[in-house]
């Protein structure tokens, strides 16, 4: 790597981390408690867990849209207070063996002569076995709610979910994401679909683990997101501690933006894939935002 490129990876936000040389970390299955629900009538909702144990040097994080900002100051705040944990979180994975994916939508532009870039875009063409997503929502490809398979959002996002007292104006303010998350030389950066699964193919990944905002939205939708990696086949779930959503109390069913956030885990546990928490990969308490006062 030239001199000049090495000057401008900090800036970029783009961080050389170096992964501790300990084959016991690396090789160690990822132990995670699983939480589902059930659809079935007369058991609808009810959670269950069981133990599952996963290969991480198989195993993929995508981070969701963590943006240097937000058109939503309280959303920009959450994220900004999730970062920190979230680096942490993604460190202990990545020494582990698994693989870091992330996926600023809009900002890939802002990383371009990066190497983590050029990795997802140099990555072979890998045929899907089902189609991915086509349909446009703010800008980029979309996976939509499927009425086969879910029943609506537990929430009422139709104002786009600003929790603030005095509601923020709708716009793009994002460039790139949040520094606060390291991106190592080992990690991919993309917002493609397609380059999303030519990296999981390339790498033999069979397990896709998602963090990041908003679960009712972007987690979900994106051409990367839980619906469609589901469609496709991985073995997907969630960090549930480790998300957001856009959601304004204000709107039914009530309760508190927390409350919000809940219920749609609990959809997403419900319809498509299960969730747990970062303590499973850290070994930490799990994280809890400091105005979640239940």
């Amino acid at each position: 790597m030239n001199r000049t490129l090495l000057r401008l990876l900090p800036i970029l936000g783009v961080a050389l981390v170096a992964i501790p040389n300990d084959s016991r970390s690396a090789d160690s299955l990822l132990s995670l408690t699983l939480r589902s629900r059930t659809a079935l009538p007369g058991k609808e909702g009810a959670a269950n867990e069981k133990k599952s144990d996963w290969d991480p040097k198989k195993t993929a994080i995508i981070v969701c849209d963590m943006w240097d900002d937000h058109w939503c100051k309280s959303a920009a705040e959450r994220v900004g207070e999730l970062a920190g944990p979230m680096n942490e979180m993604l460190k202990t994975a990545r020494a582990r063996g698994v693989f870091i994916i992330h996926a600023p939508s809009t900002c890939t532009g802002f990383y371009k002569d990066t190497p983590q870039r050029k990795c997802a875009q140099n990555a072979p063409f890998a045929k899907t076995p089902g189609p991915l997503a086509t349909s446009e929502r703010w800008g980029t490809a979309w996976n939509w709610p499927d009425a086969k398979r879910e029943g609506v959002l537990p929430i009422d996002d139709s104002d786009m979910g600003c929790a603030c007292r005095e509601k923020c104006t709708i716009r793009s303010p994002w460039t790139r994401q949040i520094a606060t998350i390291e991106i190592a030389a080992a990690d991919a950066i993309t917002d493609d679909g397609q380059e999303t699964w030519n990296l999981l193919a390339e790498r033999g990944i069979t397990s896709v683990i998602l963090c990041g905002v908003h679960l009712n939205m972007c987690v979900l939708g994106r051409p990367f997101g839980i619906r469609q990696m589901v469609r496709l086949g991985k073995t997907v779930a969630l960090i549930r501690d480790m998300t957001d959503t856009m959601y304004n109390p204000e709107r039914p069913p009530g309760g508190t933006h927390f409350d919000g956030t809940d219920r749609v885990v609990e959809h997403v546990e419900k319809y498509w894939c299960p969730s747990f928490t970062s303590t499973d990969i850290t070994g930490k308490p799990a994280f809890r935002f400091k105005e979640d006062a239940r």
